[in-house]
Formats: C-alpha cells, sequence, structure tokens
C-alpha cells in the first residue's frame, strides 16, 4: 500500500505530465525530514536537459490575473493598487490552498506545511537567536505581516473565496503565513521573453495591466535561451539582499525579469557545489518546448544514478539562509557579519548637528556587511585563504586628496578589511572638537569662504581623513564589535559554549536508539529541535566572524596610533 508521500507524488507526476513538463534525465522522490522533497538523477541526459517545464505552468502576476475564477477581481485589486506584484502571488496562494477543488491541489499537496525560518519558531525557540540581527528581524516581519494580515489580506482573501462558493470559509493568519513563507522560499526571478510577457493587442501595442505588473522589473536585450547565472533565489530585506544575477545578452528582442513560482524546477535543494543551473528556453531551440524553463546539468560527467540534483541559492551566508530558507550551513564560506551605527545614537554624540550634515554631504554608511571572505586579505588571513585572494583589494581606503600632504598613506592600507564608506561615517562621528574645525578650514579653503560652490562627497571624505586619520574611526569600530560580541553571548554563553551544545546533541542523537540505556535518559535533554540547532550554528558563526574582525580592527587601530604618533 503506497505511503501518503507515494501517493501525493504519484498524483503530482500526473498533473506535471497532464501540463507538458517533461522529466527527462531525473526523478522527484522524498529526500529527508529537514528538506522534504528533492530531485535525483535516473538516467544520463546526452544534453544535459533533466526536467522540462512549461512557462505556463508558473506561479506570476500575469499568471494570476489570467485566472479563470480569481483573475477579474485580483485585477481590479491591482489597479485599485490594494495589492502589488508580490503580494498578489502571496494572496492566490493563500486562497488556492483553501480551494478543496483547487486546480493547483496536487501540487500544493507536495508542499511543505510548516517551515524552519524564525517566523514559525515556537518562543522558545526564538529566544536562541537574541543578540543576533535575525532576533530583531523576525519579531518585526512577524508583526508587519500580522499587521497586513488583520487590516488586508484576511478581508481580501474572503472576497476572493465568496468567488468560488464558499464564503463561510474562515482564513486564518497561518494560511497567510504559509502562503508566505512558499513564496520567499521557492519564487524565481525567472528572465521571461517579453513577448511572452507582453502579448500585443489588435494595435500592436503591450497590454497596460502588464506594463503595469513589470514597471520596475530589469529589462535585458535578449531573446532565446536565457540563464539565471546562480539559479539565485529571491532576497526578502535590504541588509541581506544580494546581486542579482544579470541574463545573458543575445541577438534580438528583450527579456523581463518576473518573480514567481515554477511547479518541478523549485524541488531543487541548495548545495554550495550546484549539480544543475536552471534556464529559458524562449523559442524551443534547446528542449523543443518553446517557452520552457528547463534544469541543465552542470556537471560534464554523467550524472550519477539516484544523485540528488542541487542548484545554488546564490553566495548566501547563514542569517540569510535561515531568515528565508529555514536551513543553515556548516562552516559557511559565504557568512557574514552585519555592523551598525545605531542611528539614533548620533544626536548623543558632541556636536551632532555638524557631524550629521557632514555625514550627509559625504554620503557616508552608516551600516556594512563583512563577509567572510574579507579575512582572506586581512591581517591574519586563514590558512586556506589563496594568494589570489590575499591581492584583492576592497575599495580604496585613502582619499588620495592632501592639502598639507602630511598625511602620509597607511603602511597596512592594503590589509584593511572594513569598507571605506563605513570608515568615513565612523571618522566623522569619532571627530574631536579641533578636528572638526579642521575639517571645517580644509574645505573653506578649497571652495571659498563665500560657499561659490558645495564640496563634493569626495572632497568632504579627503578632508575628514587628513584631518583625523584613521585611529578615531578604528577604535570606535572596535567598540562596536565588542558591544556587538557582548549582545551574541548575552544568555547563550561563548562561541565555546555553542560548540559543546551542538557536539551533545550530536551524540545525542546517535544514542536516542539505546531506549533501555541509561545514557538513552542522559541523552534526551541533550536533544535539540532541528530550528535551536540552526540558531545555534548560525549564532555561533556570528560569535565566531566578530572575534575575528575584533582581532583584524585591534591590530590596525594598533598600527594606526603608532604611525599617527
Amino acid at each position: 500500500m503506497a505511503t501518503p508521500e507515494e501517493a501525493k507524488l504519484h498524483q503530482f507526476l500526473q498533473w506535471l505530465e497532464l501540463n507538458r513538463a517533461e522529466l527527462r534525465g531525473c526523478r522527484i522522490k522524498y529526500s529527508e525530514s529537514s528538506k522534504g522533497f528533492g530531485i535525483f538523477s535516473s538516467n544520463h541526459a546526452s544534453d544535459g536537459i533533466l526536467l522540462v517545464v512549461p512557462l505556463d505552468l508558473a506561479i506570476t502576476p500575469m499568471s494570476v490575473l489570467q485566472d479563470p475564477l480569481l483573475g477579474p477581481e485580483c485585477r481590479a485589486m491591482f489597479e485599485e493598487g490594494e495589492v502589488d506584484d508580490r503580494l498578489l502571488i502571496t494572496l492566490f496562494l493563500t486562497v488556492e490552498h483553501l480551494r478543496e477543488n483547487s486546480s493547483w491541489k496536487p501540487y500544493f499537496d507536495m508542499l511543505p506545511t510548516t517551515f524552519g525560518n524564525p517566523l514559525w519558531f515556537s518562543e522558545d525557540e526564538l529566544l536562541e537567536l537574541k543578540g543576533t540581527t535575525l532576533y530583531r528581524a523576525a519579531q518585526l516581519q512577524k508583526k508587519t505581516l500580522q499587521s497586513l494580515f488583520d487590516e488586508k489580506v484576511k478581508r481580501l482573501a474572503t472576497k476572493l473565496l465568496t468567488l468560488d462558493g464558499h464564503p463561510e470559509r474562515d482564513v486564518k493568519f497561518e494560511d497567510f503565513l504559509w502562503a508566505n513563507s512558499i513564496f520567499w522560499s521557492r519564487a524565481l526571478n525567472i528572465p521571461f521573453p517579453r513577448c511572452y510577457i507582453f502579448p500585443m493587442d489588435s494595435e500592436g501595442q503591450d497590454s497596460d495591466i502588464s506594463s503595469k505588473i513589470v514597471n520596475s522589473a530589469t529589462q535585458t536585450n535578449g531573446c532565446g535561451s536565457l540563464s539565471n547565472g546562480e539559479s539565485a533565489k529571491v532576497p526578502e530585506y535590504d541588509a541581506l539582499q544580494d546581486k542579482v544575477a544579470s541574463a545573458a545578452s543575445i541577438s534580438q528582442g528583450e527579456i523581463v525579469w518576473v518573480e514567481g513560482l515554477v511547479p518541478g524546477i523549485d524541488f531543487c535543494n541548495h548545495d554550495f557545489k550546484a549539480a544543475a543551473t536552471w534556464e529559458v528556453d524562449g523559442t524551443g531551440a534547446t528542449t523543443g518546448v518553446p517557452f520552457s524553463m528547463y534544469l541543465l546539468s552542470a556537471g560534464e560527467n554523467p550524472s550519477l544514478i539516484e544523485k540528488e540534483i542541487s542548484i545554488s541559492y546564490g553566495n548566501k551566508g547563514n542569517e540569510e539562509l535561515l531568515y528565508l530558507y529555514g536551513f543553515v550551513m556548516n562552516d559557511n564560506p559565504d557568512d557574514y557579519l552585519m555592523v551598525h551605527y545605531p542611528v539614533e545614537a548620533i544626536q548623543n554624540v558632541d556636536f551632532s548637528d555638524s557631524k550629521a550634515q557632514l555625514l550627509e554631504a559625504q554620503k557616508a554608511e552608516l551600516r556594512c556587511l563583512l563577509p567572510r571572505s574579507l579575512l582572506n586579505r586581512g591581517f591574519f588571513p586563514p590558512s586556506n585563504s589563496s594568494e589570489e585572494d590575499k591581492d584583492k583589494p576592497v575599495s580604496s581606503q585613502v582619499c588620495n586628496y592632501s592639502w598639507s600632504g602630511q598625511r602620509k598613506t597607511p603602511s597596512y592600507v592594503h590589509n584593511l578589511v572594513f569598507p571605506a564608506n563605513f570608515l568615513n561615517a565612523l571618522r566623522t562621528l569619532a571627530m574631536k572638537e579641533n578636528e572638526l574645525y579642521r575639517v571645517s578650514s580644509l574645505l573653506e579653503e578649497l571652495v571659498g569662504s563665500g560657499g561659490e560652490r558645495q564640496p563634493t562627497d569626495t572632497e568632504v571624505q579627503a578632508a575628514i581623513w587628513e584631518a583625523c586619520g584613521d585611529s578615531g574611526a578604528l577604535q570606535l569600530l572596535v567598540d562596536l564589535l565588542n558591544m556587538k560580541m557582548l549582545d551574541l553571548e548575552e544568555g547563550s554563553g561563548t562561541e565555546e559554549n555553542d560548540t559543546e551544545l551542538l557536539e551533545k546533541a550530536r551524540t545525542a542523537e546517535t544514542s536516542e536508539d539505546c531506549k533501555e540505556s541509561r545514557t538513552s535518559d542522559i541523552a534526551q535533554n541533550h536533544l535539540l529541535s532541528r530550528n535551536k540547532q540552526s540558531s545555534i550554528i548560525y549564532r555561533r558563526g556570528q560569535k565566531q566572524l566578530t572575534r575575528l574582525f575584533v582581532k583584524e580592527a585591534e591590530h590596525a587601530l594598533q598600527l594606526a596610533l603608532t604611525e599617527e604618533l
């Protein structure tokens, strides 16, 4: 007798076939509890094409507006400004998931019902994130989503459900939370051929609603076979945004990037070393299926049978992986640390008004991301860093303009791993009274006492550097990093404490099967939920990065103090 998972999978595969999707060199099967379903190689595809899915099957803003039942009402909501393109998809997922006779039911039945991202954490699990950037971010996001649901989504979803003849069905916040998590964990930024997104009317003009949907989309010349590069999924909030992969440029037409879900393709799990990438075939020249997305093997050698086929979600640290997708990676090479100077604290510094004006004049950044990779070219590079990594500059750290010629380029500048824009801001905030007057004098000398023109941001930065040097900024940076470490360690202890917790949990899982032994009773006390383990791995990585960047900042500070004597 088939298991529930096998029955769902059978229905889904029939649904894919009915909608002209083709599994050519792969099969979909249950991977493991932490991953759900995944895609596995089944045989060697000579052209490397493993799976082909028509773009007609994608859930996008345009497909929602074209839905025979919900489309007209959704179009009215969109045109009235009640929903944007992302909320349109999320609202559609919320409603369709509740409709018992939905044509999407075989697909929805395959999707997870709970998630490992912090929006789904219990209060106890959320406390494991205390002191991290994610702790506050998760609280704010859940509060925002609850308000959005109460003020808008519940009303709109109930309105759409009446079209299905079920006005009495109660829409719960958990239904919306599920749809939100499905969108952010599975949506792709898809390079659609423009001719597919913008069907011409009888007069050869693009439809107005299509133009509104993709008004902010990135457009690039090209039509035909389009690639997403890293197969990066959609990021959620500004501080964690990755670079958007650009589409391949080809000979004719245009492409338009649109966010959406592609059933089948979205069952690929993440790995650093991707076994496949997805691409779009606009003409059918590659797959034989015009306007389709296909999964292409990334290896030159034939895939191993039953090997899971992964894609890369992009170079994402554990902070973003946990926030969006609900998992983390041990020893993540793309991990990063977020450091910021609180905006509200500026009013408490000496000469706050003058410094605020200088910050604005130089477009200073009060927040920076410090990727682990920066350490490769620092004072204490890890043993596994290459010479090529060590030679890569972060950015120009020192202004090359000098009025007096007395401020020399520091000897350590090529090992300074901290972004120039952030150091510019810290120099400004750390300025003493005499340094502030010196900056004013230098700028007046440059632009004239009558203020004939405004100094450029580069000129302001140069004046501040010449007046202040690096020591004040680096001391402030050391203080910020030490404060971050205090926040991280409060309540959870040191990096070593986290390592001990994870090792005990790993031992407990190994001995869990020994139900009759006393060891099993002890092991039960050390078992951790998946969410807690993910949180501890993430926060341990944050503590490690903080420790390493403190070491870099302290060493740079000592050198700066020595050279500024």
